[in-house]
């Protein structure tokens, strides 16, 4: 069938293993934001939010079911939120967002790949002055007047609003605003009718770390090991 053929199919392979990783990650999701307020997404802001994320990245409606009929069951553990900050090799920073049911498998597998390519675990708010927590909602802009949004959205807490493009390339509208509005900002777009591809509470980098494609090659060896964990819910770094 040829190498042609072959590409196709590690590429489908691939994208459907990143699929089912973001499965599981918004599973979690859902069942912390059960765990903290309920099942119902009309009172629950948390399970609504998770629910939106969900859909956004086509998870099928019984698996989301399913995660809210888990989360209310008894026999479920609850899940603990723990980030965890070091460094790469060459001085890149990175932190890791996890939420695990048993804290020493994943420190231990952390901490482990870590050390495999010579990089090091520090201290808890060892990273504050690279990463910065921020609310970031996102949609398509469709005909929507951005300028005039911009300025209807200052009160509901604004920083930034700018156009990038998703992994297919197309334009999605950005929205940043601090940890702390993230509930004002929910609201304001839900009843200005937007219907957003998803809103997540995000590190964004102050500051980044230049290094060579070799050098980038050893950083992504670490990022891809803790990306594959199912502890893992997010890793962010500082390499340009």
């Amino acid at each position: 069938m040829g190498r042609a053929f072959e590409f196709r199919k590690e590429r489908k392979f691939k994208r459907w293993a990143k699929m089912a990783v973001q499965f599981t990650r918004l599973g979690k999701e859902i069942v912390i934001a059960v765990k903290a307020g309920g099942p119902n997404p009309e009172t629950n802001s948390q399970l609504r939010t998770a629910i939106q994320n969900a859909k956004a990245v086509n998870m099928p409606k019984d698996r989301v079911d399913a995660a809210i009929k888990r989360a209310s069951s008894k026999d479920q553990s609850n899940y603990e939120e723990i980030v965890y900050e070091g460094y790469a090799p060459h001085g890149v920073a990175v932190l890791v967002e996890t939420a695990t049911d048993n804290t020493n498998r994943t420190v231990a597998n952390v901490r482990s790949y870590f050390n495999k390519v010579g990089g090091t675990l520090g201290k808890t708010g060892s990273l504050d002055f690279i990463f910065q927590r921020k609310a970031v909602f996102r949609f398509a802009p469709g005909e929507t007047d951005l300028e005039e949004l911009e300025l209807e959205l200052i009160d509901a807490g604004l920083e930034d609003l700018f156009v990038e493009e998703d992994e297919e390339g197309n334009d999605v509208a950005v929205i940043h605003t601090a940890f702390e509005d993230f509930g004002k900002m929910q609201k304001t777009l839900e009843d200005k009718g937007i219907e957003l591809k998803s809103a997540k509470l995000e590190r964004v980098t102050l500051s980044t770390t230049e290094v060579s494609e070799e050098q980038a090659a050893d950083v992504l060896k670490l990022i891809d090991k803790l990306e594959e964990d199912d502890d893992v819910q997010a890793v962010y770094h500082n390499m340009a």
